[in-house]
């Protein structure tokens, strides 16, 4: 091949991989997101369908478990409190992947796309302002 068609290959390797990327991050996050549905699920079931006093089953790997209700509760949280991180971590990752692979394709950069709420402080401070 030519230097042009070892060019041309080469951009088009660099692209693909960059989506592939993308497409990786997004799916893990959609799983992530799944096991957090079902995180939710279990703690509902929890509070709602069981005394305290009362031990429950948990499956881990290819066995369950007895454990008292309190703990099962604080391990399911702490498991949610875990999954939001990585959620999040992946989803300020992909913005980056994101814009590079526009960049790669020679795209404009997506404006707005790198927006964050409001925190609490900041929602108080205008409402303040706003009702002066």
């Amino acid at each position: 091949m030519d230097a042009e068609s070892n060019r041309v290959l080469e951009h088009l390797t660099e692209v693909e991989e960059a989506a592939e990327d993308v497409l990786t991050n997004k799916q893990q996050i959609v799983d992530l997101d799944t096991k957090r549905n079902r995180n939710r699920e279990a703690l509902n079931a929890l509070r709602h369908d069981m005394p305290d006093s009362e031990k429950v089953k948990i499956c881990f790997g290819n066995m369950f478990i007895k454990f008292p209700k309190s703990k099962t509760r604080e391990m399911i949280q702490k498991d949610q409190e875990q999954l939001d991180k990585e959620i999040n971590d992946l989803r300020k990752g992909l913005k980056a992947k994101v814009n590079r692979l526009n960049e790669i394709q020679g795209k404009p950069e997506l404006s707005g796309y790198n927006l964050s709420p409001l925190s609490g402080d900041e929602i108080k401070s205008i409402n303040s302002l706003l009702k002066r």
